[in-house]
């Protein structure tokens, strides 16, 4: 299985999927001269964390085009979905407040019985930005020293390996439940409200590994951590030696792919200003340096493509969630 999004389902689908924020009127704010002051990008984990960075870096980059600043303010919480429902339902619609869009948000309504939110229908897709390298790593001291010793110590101890996570059916939550059922081994999970803090569990010795994303690549260049595998279509540059899971012959591949996107019903001249102003950020030497430090692929795509890679990535977290049977509530 490849946590790849599949095909696009039909226009005509789409055009359904997203006829509804697209066919009800717009604001007047693209011809009033915004920005007129500060916009707000949230981010939904603690500062320090890969995304975070990123992140920073951008909004530095883009208020350069804005004319305007652009303040991060961190919303951590609920696997990085606790910005999600003021998005949807609080925030008004005028440019002022977007946040990052990652696949825990499209995949939490098909976890509840109750969705607070569709994201097919409940945003504007702004763009698509990157993605992540996501891998397990121990403690460098560990006697666990590759997957397949991961594998038999599991078997050895079910349950007594722990690893860590930035949140609850997060999708590296939801590939370690997959490797687990196939391999019919058990480990605990530990989630954790962002991958620094998963850090600071493995290094202290609480927690057994982290499975996450590449927050845990410096210590493993500075001796600190070592990887065991790492989840990318291709072995990472920095880390020649760690083979992927596809190597290790799992049909795996996850970069959770995210963006950028704000309430429904937004303004199109607004969402172009803010798409042009994110776009040059993220193709700006300074935030390719700042993506190169985590091993992060551009994975860029216009509003329209993004809206697209949305109805469609939603269709496949259903069917996935559905499949390996996971429920939060």
């Amino acid at each position: 299985m490849s946590f790849k999004p599949g095909p696009f389902p039909r226009r005509t689908a789409l055009a359904a999927a997203v006829a509804a924020p697209l066919a009800t009127p717009r604001l007047a704010g693209a011809q009033s001269g915004f920005p007129t002051r500060a916009v707000r990008l949230i981010v939904p984990w603690p500062p320090g964390g890969s995304s975070d960075v990123q992140l920073r870096n951008l909004a530095e980059m883009a208020q350069r085009h804005l004319g305007q600043p652009v303040v991060i303010e961190n919303r951590a919480g609920a696997g990085g979905t606790l910005h999600a429902i003021h998005m949807a339902r609080e925030a008004r619609p005028d440019g002022y407040t977007v946040g990052q869009m990652h696949l825990s948000v499209v995949r939490r309504p098909f976890l509840v019985r109750q969705p607070q939110w569709d994201t097919t229908t409940d945003f504007t897709h702004i763009i698509g930005l990157t993605g992540w390298l996501f891998g397990i790593a121990v403690r460098a001291d560990s006697p666990i020293r590759t997957f397949q010793d991961l594998l038999a110590e599991a078997r050895r101890r079910p349950g007594e390996l722990s690893y860590s996570t930035s949140g609850i059916a997060t999708t590296n939550h939801l590939a370690m439940e997959d490797i687990s059922a196939r391999e019919r081994v058990e480990f605990t999970h530990v989630p954790f409200r962002g991958a620094t803090e998963g850090i600071t569990a493995v290094l202290g010795g609480q927690v057994t590994m982290i499975a996450d994303s590449s927050t845990w690549a410096p210590h493993v260049e500075a001796g600190r951590m070592r990887a065991l595998c790492v989840w990318s279509a291709e072995r990472a540059s920095r880390f020649p030696d760690v083979p992927t899971l596809r190597e290790l012959g799992y049909d795996i591949v996850v970069t959770s792919n995210y963006g950028i996107s704000g309430p429904p019903r937004m303004d199109t001249g607004i969402v172009r200003i803010l798409h042009d102003a994110f776009k040059q950020a993220l193709m700006s030497e300074e935030n390719t340096r700042v993506r190169n430090q985590f091993d992060m692929p551009t994975v860029y795509l216009d509003s329209e493509q993004y809206r697209d890679f949305i109805v469609q990535r939603a269709a496949y977290e259903r069917d996935i969630v559905t499949r390996l049977g996971i429920r939060m509530e």
